[in-house]
């Protein structure tokens, strides 16, 4: 149900959640980088490392950034909705939003870490503001389409023989190696520098480029069903949404864990390609409407309360796990770059978390919102206090 703020229980929930896998996610980029950790070949695993990180490319990676992008879909609507019954017009605190969005994430990546989502966010906000007043029946058509779309990238072929190939193989190579040197041993302004400038597709950016243009086709369809959900009161009533969680549940958890397989599993697989396309984000689903079912079975729980409280304090949880991780794995903090293992970097990322959830917990019962997040706030809505001010009336005057 509604709390008397407004927000709800499952949506804070979900967000404390998906920042686990998240950061389960990531830790492989914190251990290896952001391009090293596909291309494993080059670290010395260990038997069971190996067997880890199939799971976690399988159970996580690619299925936990969804649910945060379902979310923010789902944010931007509700916002727009509480807005507009205070008799605001939402777009230009929407855009507000998004550019401090992307602010955060440009400093987050320049400063501290490629791995940044933030800017991400913030640019896509924009073109969310295309289908923010569309009908929902709309919103899930083009979210389909653009999903469908998404797997059929999947079907393109890969020419190993090709020179080309080779030649990008043997940079890639090479970059992985310089950034295994210079993570692990470096100066903080050495990493910096490497990050900035270092190009490991020898194109001056251009594949960057081109992946920002290609990113509402990659992203879309989970912002766009999230938008869909909330247009449609999902999550509004747990209890009585049960029965559809379960269902959900049961369709997309297996359907994404089958897709999501067949690459790891079967490499030489030709179509194995959509199955890691569209299994990311039907697990994500899947997982969306479990826990849902678990805070419908459970909403009395005070492990939910503490997922929750990560939840509402997500952005600066996030930028947390970024100050932790960076500064045990890179050379101005503990220099264990590359060295703890893929099973070890799960173990480490749970006990981030653990800390997380429990100090998340102790501060919401203190303050409102969070510091990165009140900040956010009071940009958006020009005040200090970080809540929208309700439109003043003008006073009629009788003739």
């Amino acid at each position: 149900m509604l709390e008397k703020n407004n927000r709800l229980h499952v949506i804070d929930g979900l967000r404390g959640f998906s920042l686990l896998g998240i950061l389960m996610a990531n830790m492989l980029i914190f251990q290896y980088g952001i391009w090293g950790k596909d291309a494993m070949q080059f670290f010395a695993l260990s038997p069971s490392d190996t067997v880890v990180h199939k799971l976690v490319k399988i159970f996580v990676e690619g299925s936990f950034m969804p649910i945060f992008t379902f979310l923010f879909g789902f944010g931007m609507i509700k916002m727009k909705e509480s807005m507009e019954a205070r008799g605001l017009k939402a777009g230009r605190h929407l855009v507000r939003r998004f550019l401090m969005l992307l602010g955060f994430g440009l400093l987050h990546s320049t400063f501290l870490w490629e791995g940044d989502i933030l800017a991400f966010y913030g640019m896509m906000g924009f073109f969310l503001l295309i289908f923010m007043n569309r009908k929902a029946k709309t919103l899930l058509i083009w979210g389909t389409i653009l999903l469908c779309l998404f797997g059929l990238l999947g079907l393109a072929p890969e020419i190993p023989d090709d020179p080309a190939a080779k030649q990008d193989k043997a940079r890639m190579e090479q970059y992985v190696k310089d950034t295994n040197h210079i993570y692990g041993t470096g100066t903080y302004e050495q990493i910096k520098h490497h990050r900035q400038t270092a190009d490991p597709f020898g194109m001056n950016g251009f594949m960057l480029f081109f992946m920002l243009l290609l990113a509402p086709l990659f992203t879309g369809p989970m912002f766009l069903f999230g938008m869909y959900a909330a247009k449609k009161q999902w999550f509004v009533d747990p209890v009585g949404e049960r029965s559809a969680y379960l269902r959900g549940m049961l369709i997309f958890l297996p359907a994404g864990l089958l897709l999501k397989s067949l690459k790891p599993l079967f490499p030489g697989l030709g179509w194995a390609g959509i199955g890691e396309m569209l299994g990311g984000s039907l697990l994500a689903l899947g997982y969306i409407f479990g826990f849902a079912l678990l805070c419908s079975a459970a909403k009395k729980s005070p492990w939910l309360r503490r997922f929750e409280a990560v939840g509402k304090l997500s952005m600066t949880n996030y930028l947390m796990q970024s100050v932790i991780c960076t500064s045990i794995f890179y050379g101005y903090g503990l220099g264990l770059f590359g060295k703890l293992g893929v099973a070890v970097g799960c173990g480490l990322a749970v006990a981030i978390y653990m800390m997380q959830l429990f100090a998340s917990a102790w501060y919401v019962k203190r303050f409102s919102f969070g510091p990165m997040e009140r900040l956010l706030r009071m940009w958006t809505y020009f005040s200090f206090a970080g809540k929208p001010k309700p439109r003043i009336q003008q006073p009629t005057v009788s003739t």
